[in-house]
């Protein structure tokens, strides 16, 4: 892509721009909105008297390379038209505001940094932070929303997902605030030693190079050969329950054809909310902020569609109830409603 000349897909449609390979779309972070982002992720790094300074590159979605002090980027978020793309694809630009986009590099930042200088691998970080062999299973960690032992950063309360994520969360809200105001806020809690903790790393590391200072860039965007095509499908696939016509087929099996005239089955599941959610709190052993989410979920999709209640009630409140309970069952389990399919 030329310096200072819009590339020639920005004129194609999403059909059309879906045939090109990542690699052909020449995207940089150079002269994008992405560059003060990292401009602004550096210029917080050197406030706080941090030495290193992350490789950041465009890749197929946000992290940093095991072992490497690097972060990658999602290539979508170099253009706006990409970002537009990867709206229609994925019904959210992940990073895509520069608030959001500024929380995720200061996360990602926290990994490399621990690449860098391989604190997870001290005796004093598995004291704080744990073991980091734990299984690595952030998709399907079951988190305690009103735990103290973790700082809230990103949502989903993703600092319990593992030691590593534990660590690059209490980093990254290390990194966007001043001491002052991170002890205000986390006063009386557990968090805060893994805060002061890190504060005293960062300390240690200001006076000492960093032990790996460079790596091998993975799933480099200017390197993948896959379509835009391809790339999307793999990804809708693999969230696929977070898209809402994931349960349509379901909710049609479960309340059938819509009858003019009969109640809506969004007010019907309204109506009887509390006690499916109790009811399935009791039998499956569920946290109830997860099954509520799941009910007004299925809810709002059944007003989508237009549904209504069939007039055997009975029936329906069984299927409906064994269908949500199966649903909180293998969320137990799995950490996700239903599998990809």
């Amino acid at each position: 892509m030329q310096l200072g000349l819009e590339p020639s897909w920005i004129a194609l449609k999403d059909e059309e721009l879906l045939h090109l390979r990542i690699c052909d779309l020449g995207v940089r972070i150079e002269n994008s909105e992405l560059q003060p982002r990292v401009d602004q992720l550096n210029e917080e790094l050197g406030a706080r008297n941090v030495v290193l300074r992350p490789d950041v590159y465009l890749g197929d979605e946000w992290f940093s390379p095991e072992g490497v002090p690097s972060i990658a980027m999602p290539f979508y978020l170099a253009h706006p038209r990409l970002k537009a793309l990867e709206l229609h694809q994925m019904m959210e630009v992940e990073g895509g505001t520069p608030e959001w986009c500024q929380m995720l590099l200061r996360h990602e930042c926290g990994h490399a940094m621990d690449h860098a200088y391989r604190f997870s691998s001290r005796k004093d970080w598995h004291a704080v932070f744990g073991s980091p062999e734990t299984e690595y299973a952030p998709e399907t960690y079951t988190p305690r929303p009103y735990s103290r032992s973790f700082v809230q950063h990103l949502p989903n309360w993703y600092a319990q997902a593992h030691p590593d994520e534990d660590f690059a969360e209490t980093f990254a809200l290390w990194l966007s605030s001043p001491p002052e105001a991170w002890r205000e806020r986390y006063r009386g809690w557990k968090a805060l030693e893994k805060l002061e903790f890190v504060h005293s790393l960062m300390q240690e590391a200001a006076n000492h190079p960093p032990a790996v200072t460079r790596g091998r860039r993975i799933s480099e965007a200017r390197k993948l050969r896959t379509t835009l095509a391809r790339y999307y499908a793999a990804r809708r696939k693999l969230w696929a329950e977070d898209f809402p016509d994931f349960y349509d087929a379901d909710l049609r099996a479960i309340f059938g054809d819509p009858v003019p005239g009969a109640e809506p089955a969004a007010k019907m599941m309204q109506r009887h909310r509390r006690a499916l959610i109790t009811s399935i709190v009791q039998w499956t052993g569920q946290r109830k902020y997860t099954v509520s989410m799941l009910v007004r979920r299925l809810a709002e999709r059944c007003r989508k569609l237009n549904l209504t209640a069939p007039p055997d009630t009975v029936r329906l409140h069984f299927e409906l109830a064994s269908y949500l309970a199966s649903l909180v069952t293998n969320h137990l389990y799995t950490g996700r409603f239903k599998r990809s399919v």
